[in-house]
């Protein structure tokens, strides 16, 4: 016969046993209901997406403008989408691979640059133009839904949004409305982190000008926007010649600037 000990500590693990199995259930039917309200139309974009940290770990820039590319295709063919803060993240996106390409040129093996011929300066004038697109859509996404309750938004987008699903079942109507304004509110929340890394990214073209001061109003301004942009400041500090701030442990198990270098 078991000691009572010995009983005790087996039903802790059963009920333990348990509580894991009811949480992988849970979560496997969350994310399932989520992804299966995430509008058909742009699927495939959110899966390529999740192809981009490796793609931008490898460093072969055919492979991540390609995939870029590929992504802002599927936006572009859905009306709601062509002036969407998702298209600000891929023009910025897009931004940061130019500039990593004019920053580190001659480190980059020409079969991974696709713009191997093209000078820093060049590289810098492109990237500015996507950091100019991504700063006006992130704007005009603040003005267009900032202030705004959940059902204004959603009287606000549903007919333009709804155009081109009708073969879909009438039963995911809602859950694809619904969504979708749950993504616009979340967007509002991050923009202000969006912008200041697309201020950020845009002082580096001005650097690459050895346009300084307007560097420094740059950098200003991504601070400005997002005062936890430590790659910002660091930037200013260096222009200003004041020493660089490390991240402490907290910052580096959970960077802040790690959403929006990338698929922010």
């Amino acid at each position: 016969m078991k000691a009572p000990a010995q009983r005790s500590i087996g039903r802790l693990l059963g009920i333990m046993v348990l509580i894991v199995v009811a949480g992988i259930f849970i979560a496997r039917s969350y994310y399932g209901n989520l992804n299966r309200s995430v509008d058909p139309r742009i699927q495939g974009a959110r899966e390529l997406y999740e192809r981009y940290d490796k793609e931008a770990a490898s460093g072969d820039y055919y492979r991540i403008f390609e995939l870029l590319d590929s992504i802002s295709l599927i936006y572009l063919e859905t009306p709601h989408y062509i002036n969407s803060f998702e298209l600000g993240v891929l023009h910025n996106n897009q931004a940061a691979a130019l500039l990593t390409l004019a920053l580190y040129r001659d480190s980059i093996p020409v079969s991974r640059n696709p713009y191997y011929e093209l000078l820093p300066d060049s590289l810098g004038s492109m990237a500015e133009q996507h950091i100019s697109s991504a700063i006006d859509l992130y704007e005009k996404w603040n003005e267009r839904f900032l202030g705004k309750e959940k059902e204004q938004i959603r009287l606000e987008i549903q007919d333009e949004f709804l155009r081109g699903l009708e073969s879909s079942p009438s039963d995911m109507f809602d859950k694809y409305l619904n969504n979708r304004v749950k993504e616009i509110e979340n967007s509002l929340v991050e923009n202000h982190r969006r912008l200041s890394v697309a201020y950020t990214n845009l002082g580096l073209v001005c650097r690459l000008r050895e346009q300084y001061p307007e560097a420094v109003a740059c950098y200003e301004k991504a601070m400005e926007l997002w005062d936890r942009n430590l790659d910002a400041e660091n930037n200013l500090n260096k222009l200003l010649g004041r020493p660089a701030r490390k991240r402490n442990m907290i910052q580096k198990l959970f960077p802040p600037s790690k959403e929006l270098s990338s698929k922010k």
